[in-house]
């Protein structure tokens, strides 16, 4: 799931993060696959406080996804 959001362009991103139910699910599903991908005590920080705080960094991770085109703390290179 990871490699797949990393590759897909920049506006599917934004619309799939525009979206309340799909954002949330999607963004659960790659910070696991990120954190899978490469454990770390900070990616699994930000996967709890995600799912502890959904909507509020769901606006952070839109804003971060329209500057850098990754999540926070998820970007696989």
């Amino acid at each position: 799931m990871l490699k797949w959001f990393n590759n897909t362009s920049r506006i599917v991103k934004l619309i799939l993060l525009i979206i309340p139910v799909v954002n949330w699910w999607v963004v659960v599903f790659v910070r696991i696959a990120a954190f899978i991908n490469k454990p770390s005590l900070t990616r699994l920080i930000v996967l709890i406080l995600y799912v502890i705080l959904g909507w509020g960094w769901a606006f952070i991770d839109f804003i971060w996804v329209l500057l850098f085109n990754h999540l926070t703390f998820a970007k696989t290179k």
